[in-house]
């Protein structure tokens, strides 16, 4: 109907990081592709990580990741932030900082031009938050609306952190309330806006406070479209380590564990639970499990730290330990 508000959830049928491909398909094709024989080239698909890492200079590397996906939300500002906060992400990561970005957009040819211009604006404003700014980028038709960013950052080589690396008695720690894909699905309006808020806030706080600990950060990952038990255990296997979660304890978003009980699941919480087939020990209530195998989008850093360094991590949840042992994911 002619002035009614424009939805852009309404363009899509799967939004937000749960339209990723499912971890065990996306492990499976990268396991295809040919590892690169560029020295230079520290991180790349051999082992994959946030992002890739190539070294410039002894003291600098470039820090390249992207990140796309259709509308999780209505409002054409907020999925701009919120695509952009979850493209800078990778970089914070992986200990960089942002430096430039490039819009990677897809939209209907007959999708409203005002929408695509607030979407772009929204996000150029996240991304100068972020620290680097928006230089170009390339849009094409698409039945359906996708946006998001290929993001460039800086490290130093002798700086970049991976998923592995943990070490048995490091504390896992967490910068954001878990509950994104189960609050959009089953929440309140006004849950709904508190999970937006968490999603379109940046990383860039609390990267600068896991560098401010310096080695006493052993691995970082974000928590994303595989949920809290699909990048936890990403970093168990990498680290050859347990990681235990107390579920009771989970930072949730308001309405997460109330949806959660009432059954609300989205699809991606079925193949996160696919890729941990094998790796998982759970004695935890449905609810914790939930929130653990919920698809986030723009969610937090999730770090393995040493006990000490806990107490300097404002803002940052204690969810859990790193624990000698058979690489696998323990809740409970």
């Amino acid at each position: 109907m002619e002035g009614a508000p424009l939805r852009l959830t309404e363009w899509t049928s799967c939004g937000g990081c749960a339209a990723k491909f499912g971890a065990s398909l996306l492990t499976g094709l990268l396991g295809e592709f040919p590892g690169g024989a560029d020295p230079a080239l520290l991180v790349g698909l051999a082992p994959f990580d946030d992002a890739a890492i190539y070294r410039l200079t002894d003291d600098l590397a470039l820090v390249s990741t992207t990140d796309f996906f259709p509308p999780l939300v209505d409002d054409p500002a907020d999925f701009g932030a919120i695509a952009a906060a979850n493209a800078c992400s990778d970089v914070f990561a992986m200990g960089g900082r942002v430096a430039v970005a490039i819009n990677v957009a897809a939209f209907p040819e007959h999708f409203p031009h005002h929408a695509i211009a607030t979407i772009f604006a929204s996000a150029a404003d996240v991304v100068a938050e972020a620290g680097g700014s928006v230089a170009g980028g390339h849009t094409i038709r698409n039945p359906e609306p996708i946006f998001g960013l290929a993001v460039q950052g800086l490290v130093h080589p002798d700086r970049v952190l991976r998923k592995g690396g943990a070490r048995p008695g490091d504390i896992a720690v967490l910068g954001k309330p878990l509950g994104t894909g189960l609050v959009l699905a089953g929440g309140t309006d006004a849950e709904r806006r508190a999970a937006v808020s968490g999603m379109r806030q940046l990383n860039r706080v609390p990267a600068e406070q896991l560098a401010a600990v310096g080695a006493a950060a052993h691995a970082v990952t974000d928590v994303t479209g595989f949920g809290l038990a699909g990048h936890g255990w990403e970093m168990a296997e990498r680290s050859g380590l347990q990681l235990h979660l107390a579920t009771e304890t989970l930072p949730a978003y308001p309405g997460a564990r109330q949806a959660a009980g009432r059954g609300v699941r989205t699809g991606g919480d079925a193949r996160n639970r696919d890729y941990l087939a094998g790796h998982l020990r759970s004695t935890a209530e449905p609810t914790g499990e939930a929130l653990c195998f919920d698809p986030q989008t723009s969610g937090g850093l999730l770090a393995a730290v040493e006990p000490a360094a806990v107490a300097d991590l404002d803002g940052f949840t204690v969810v859990g330990e790193f624990v000698a042992g058979p690489p696998g994911l323990v809740l409970r």
